[in-house]
């Protein structure tokens, strides 16, 4: 038994006339009982068909004359000739000389909602090979069913608001939520028996397209050119977003005027493309060492042309890529290191976000068989407390990035020779400002600015007459290499002004990056 009233009756009338699927009719109802709409649609009509021609024949009246004494009676209320009565007889004869593919679902919810569907979205997950125990089913429609809803919309409310208690578009049962309440138990089944939520890590999703996309929109890009524009991913402008916004703005009458009330019938319904499958992000983090004073920390490239062989990111990912079996990943850290200084001690956080994995989930013995795996792959660098973290935890590498503090050793060369007692009363350097002009090596990609940073502290090792090493703990962000040498005067002071000689830097090392994050993780 279907859950509509007597004064639903005019609204199923008119959908049915206007050619509506069943499953279109009981959304305009409003008709949220999500176990109706996994019923057959012959089953729907007839059902339909029998609630809006319900009590005719009970008085012993024949249709016409029940409809001529409604008529009548209602016309000395209402002052308006109510719709004309629904006959079955004439409904059937409609739809075997029209096209018989629903005006506003474009036949997504009767043509497509059945075990063949469901079968080829199955066949399209156990083909790409993931590993998942839930899925969320989405679906993509063509633009121009917002138009035909909006069409269908506005005929029913004209048509019945008498009849009808007022009918809101946003009260609609829309196409996408009918369609998963009909898939959902169709494509568990199909994948033998897995759970299918509103909510899961992994989506399959398949798309609809139709031939009259564009030719349905058209009239609203001249209505509303401002809420359309040509992009290069796209390949209409009549996106979902742009159409709906159109609509938003566009009045009914200016609409009614461009485009027909009911929506005409289409020649032909929905075909669905290629179905996707996409796992959400993972997200790895831990510490790496690099010990060369050749690698740079990602892919360094020059007009297209690869300078160095390789790069920490690159020895990190592809085991990590291998065992998650990711399609992609992003990359960052606390922080970079120029290519030739090496970073020590405890080493510097990364964390990468391993796109659509298609092996999730590992536990902590595979993480640390993958943190093997880079250590033995080279020698330059090593990774330690490699872990799966949050999308959340993620922020905390970056959070106060230049509140933090970093150590750094550098060898320095001077012009003029020097004794200890020349450098010595660097140890007793406190919290120095420097103001530092963005370095020229790195303008073409910062912009221009001077920004303060803070020298904690320094001490020198006294090493030969040209040489000393100097070790510094600094703000993170500081510039030592410009510091050191002084950036023909864009870091002031520098420890030229400071030694009143001419000074370089010849090797450098980060000793620490005070980061607490992520978590250590126990051999």
């Amino acid at each position: 038994m279907l859950p509509l009233k007597e004064k639903d009756k005019a609204l199923v009338q008119k959908l049915l006339w206007s050619g509506c699927c069943p499953r279109c009719v009981l959304r305009f109802c409003c008709v949220s009982v999500q176990s109706l709409y996994k019923r057959p649609p012959q089953e729907l009509l007839k059902e339909l068909k029998e609630f809006i021609s319900d009590g005719d024949s009970s008085t012993g009246e024949t249709s016409e004359n029940k409809s001529q004494s409604d008529a009548g009676a209602e016309q000395e209320a209402d002052e308006a000739p109510p719709p004309k009565r629904f006959k079955p007889e004439e409904a059937e004869l409609t739809r075997e000389e029209e096209s018989p593919v629903c005006p506003v679902c474009l036949g997504v919810l009767l043509e497509h909602c059945d075990p063949t569907l469901a079968s080829k979205l199955a066949e399209a997950v156990r083909a790409e090979n993931y590993d998942f125990d839930s899925l969320v089913l989405s679906v993509s429609l063509p633009a121009q069913l917002c138009v035909r809803e909006h069409s269908c919309w506005l005929h029913v409310k004209t048509e019945v608001r008498e009849k009808s208690s007022v009918l809101g578009k946003e009260d609609v049962i829309q196409v996408k939520e009918a369609f998963k309440w009909i898939m959902q138990s169709l494509v568990s089944k199909a994948l033998g028996g897995v759970a299918v939520f509103s909510k899961s890590a992994f989506e399959v999703g398949v798309e609809f397209v139709h031939p009259e996309t564009d030719k349905d929109c058209h009239f609203l890009a001249t209505a509303c050119p401002d809420c359309f524009h040509a992009t290069k991913n796209k390949e209409s402008v009549f996106t979902r977003m742009a159409v709906v916004k159109a609509l938003d703005k566009i009045s009914d009458a200016k609409f009614l005027k461009h485009y027909p009330c009911p929506p005409a019938r289409p020649s032909s319904c929905c075909v669905s493309r290629d179905v996707q499958c996409q796992h959400t992000s993972v997200f790895i983090a831990g510490r790496y060492n690099k010990f060369s004073r050749s690698l740079p920390q990602t892919p360094w490239l020059i007009n297209g042309e690869r300078r160095m062989e390789s790069s920490v990111e690159e020895l990190i990912a592809g085991p990590v890529l291998e065992t998650f079996r990711a399609t992609g990943f992003n990359f960052s850290s606390s922080g970079r290191e120029d290519v030739d200084v090496r970073t020590l001690g405890n080493g510097r956080p990364f964390a990468m976000e391993l796109i659509n994995p298609h092996k999730p989930r590992l536990n902590r013995d595979q993480m640390k068989t993958i943190q093997q795996t880079i250590n033995d792959s080279s020698d330059k660098i090593r990774v330690r407390d490699l872990q799966i973290v949050s999308r959340e935890a993620m922020g905390r590498m970056k959070e106060g990035e230049e509140d933090k503090t970093k150590s750094y050793r550098a060898l320095v060369w001077t012009q003029k020779p020097i004794e200890k007692d020349d450098v010595s009363f660097l140890d007793d350097i406190k919290e120095l400002t420097l103001e530092q002009k963005t370095p020229l090596r790195v303008l073409h990609r910062r912009a221009l600015a001077v920004r303060p940073r803070m020298i904690h502290s320094m001490s020198a090792e006294y090493k030969d007459q040209h040489h000393f090493y100097l070790e510094l703990k600094t703000q993170a962000g500081t510039y030592i290499k410009e510091f050191v040498h002084g950036d023909f005067g864009r870091t002031k002071p520098n420890m030229c002004e400071l030694l009143q000689t001419e000074t370089d830097i010849l090797e450098l090392d980060v000793e620490s990056v005070d980061v607490d994050w992520p978590p250590h993780v126990p051999e």
